[in-house]
């Protein structure tokens, strides 16, 4: 671990995280048959396959994994999915990223599902930074942090040779 980084979450912790915010997914969807995890490539994507995983091992309902990809430098909304419309249409969706800083990326990420009928969209952040410049409020977080606009959140999920981890720099 480099000098100028702080660990924030551990393997075992980014779990527990995970865990928690499946049950609490579960909870907001007893009555449902039916889940799209929608995940802002790339972090949030990999946490959304994380979510789906354990939300398999806990609940019933079928869940549709859905990738979004951004073009987060952009000053207008450019995505694009890897599935139709079709697949998320008049369902719940659980919009999925790793951090909320300014809240831009989550709004961007909301902003694919405006004009399909939907049952309710939720959204799962594992850091929250409490930075927000966009009108974004988080349904689910795994951990809320108070930080400085300088310090930069790192999430490292999946990458290999490397221990699941966040880090504070």
């Amino acid at each position: 671990m480099p000098q100028n980084q702080v660990l924030i979450l551990d393997q075992k912790q980014i779990q527990q995280k995970i865990n928690r915010i499946a049950y609490q997914i579960l909870e907001d969807n007893i009555d449902e048959k039916e889940l799209v995890i929608a995940g802002i490539w790339d972090r949030g994507y990999k946490l959304a396959v994380r979510l789906q995983k354990t939300l398999n091992e806990i609940a019933e309902f079928q869940i549709t994994l859905l990738r979004i990809d951004l073009e987060k430098q952009s000053s207008r909304l450019v995505a694009k999915t890897d599935l139709p419309e079709s697949n998320w249409k008049n369902k719940v969706i659980i919009l999925v990223d790793d951090v909320l800083n300014s809240g831009k990326t989550l709004a961007y990420g909301l902003g694919v599902f405006l004009n399909t009928p939907h049952k309710k969209i939720r959204t799962v952040v594992l850091v929250d930074r409490s930075h927000k410049i966009f009108p974004i409020a988080t349904d689910f977080v795994g951990l809320e942090l108070a930080t400085v606009l300088k310090e930069h959140v790192d999430v490292i999920m999946d990458v290999e040779g490397e221990e699941d981890r966040v880090y504070l720099s």
